[in-house]
């Protein structure tokens, strides 16, 4: 069995602590989905927020969909000109015995322009 990263980003529409928490469980469910991971597996996830997103944390959102074992840590990402605004990334690390072509990261809303190669798959 390997560990590996599962990656994701979206956007949020607002600096509110639902509207971080919704888009973080909207991402997060369709990580899931589209990788079948189950809590069980998941060593820990990795959560960062854009400079302007200060309203709340979004590991809370995994907490309220239940993922009370995994180990969940937050960061705030690099305040780089011109970068991408009001966004929300995590990284999930999984034990899993898939091959790292079969690992479906997920780009969701606004944050799809960080991965344009991965609009047709």
């Amino acid at each position: 069995m390997m560990i590996r990263g599962v990656r994701g980003a979206i956007t949020v529409d607002s600096n509110t602590d639902e509207a971080i928490w919704s888009a973080t469980q909207i991402l997060l469910r369709a990580m899931i989905d589209a990788n079948g991971i189950d809590e069980g597996d998941v060593a820990s996830v990795l959560f960062t927020t854009t400079p302007d997103l200060t309203a709340a944390y979004p590991a809370k959102a995994a907490r309220m969909m239940g993922w009370s074992r995994v180990a969940l840590m937050g960061f705030v990402e690099a305040d780089v000109v011109d970068g991408l605004t009001m966004c929300v990334r995590v990284l999930i690390h999984w034990n899993t015995n898939k091959d790292i072509d079969s690992i479906r990261h997920v780009f969701m809303g606004g944050a799809e322009v960080l991965r344009p190669d991965l609009r047709d798959k």
